[in-house]
């Protein structure tokens, strides 16, 4: 760290100390680190989008948003006397440097698959090392993490030691996806609801793992779907508009024919 960027690392620090001090913000001194779970998710979120939307500006905001929530935590942290923010940071150094063997040592890690596998091992070594109780490589996947992450998290975990589908042949995955569709439809017939969402999530499951074989990112996929439906269903929501007639009205055959015209409209303008 540069002089500069220490310094404006320690007027945060600073800052964050003089809100919490008394005298400082009320609102900042009421928060635990338990009030803060979701301003935490929320941050993250944002950034995210900033990084899809590709702006810079915002992406410089929300990194200083991210940041200041692990400020924030970590002098709750120092004044409980469990660790400070120096603690923090010294950890993930070490961290960085010890789970880097092939830069900071002498191991050999020629591709990135060599790398990741590493990872988990070296991770999987440390848990040993503190003697916790869960060694699992999944041990790490937090439970917090949304549903469709998640999944894409636990399968990536498992590849790295090699307990995945052939690579480069994605043609046993749409075969999976197909037998999950084929299962669902006998859940449907079974009328039990149960059974249907268990088949309902094995098929979501497959597709995550279909799109991870074609290194497509399922959170970031499905967040593009979700940004098109919207712009088309918005437009549909226009022409309804335009035309003056209650919703009611409309047949689904029109509606469809609405919807197609929504999909040229947005292809033009994009």
């Amino acid at each position: 760290m540069n002089e500069k960027s220490g310094r404006a690392f320690g007027e945060l620090v600073d800052v964050m100390k003089r809100l919490r001090a008394p005298g400082g913000c009320p609102w900042d001194r009421e928060q635990t680190m338990e009030s803060l779970r979701a301003y935490i998710v929320e941050e993250a979120y944002e950034l995210v989008d900033a990084v899809t939307r590709a702006d810079l500006a915002d992406i410089k905001e929300e990194c200083g948003d991210v940041l200041l929530q692990v400020v924030f935590l970590s002098q709750i942290a120092a004044e409980e006397g469990r660790f400070s923010v120096e603690d923090v940071i010294c950890g993930l150094v070490e961290k960085l440097v010890r789970r880097h063997p092939h830069v900071f040592a002498d191991a050999d890690a020629a591709t990135s698959t060599d790398v990741l596998r590493n990872w988990e091992q070296i991770k999987t070594e440390e848990k040993e090392n503190r003697k916790k109780k869960d060694t699992s490589l999944l041990a790490g996947v937090p439970d917090g993490l949304p549903p469709l992450a998640k999944a894409f998290r636990i399968q990536g975990k498992a590849a790295h030691v090699g307990f995945d589908w052939p690579k480069n042949d994605p043609a046993p995955l749409y075969g999976k996806v197909e037998e999950e569709m084929d299962e669902i439809r006998e859940a449907v017939l079974s009328a039990s609801p149960e059974n249907i969402e268990d088949e309902v999530g094995d098929l979501l499951f497959a597709v995550v793992n279909l799109a991870r074989h074609l290194g497509v990112n399922p959170d970031s996929a499905l967040g593009r779907a979700n940004r098109k439906f919207t712009a088309r269903f918005r437009k549909v929501e226009q022409l309804v508009s335009e035309s003056e007639r209650p919703w009611g009205s409309y047949t689904p055959e029109e509606l469809d024919s609405l919807w197609e015209k929504a999909k040229t409209a947005c292809l033009t303008a994009d």
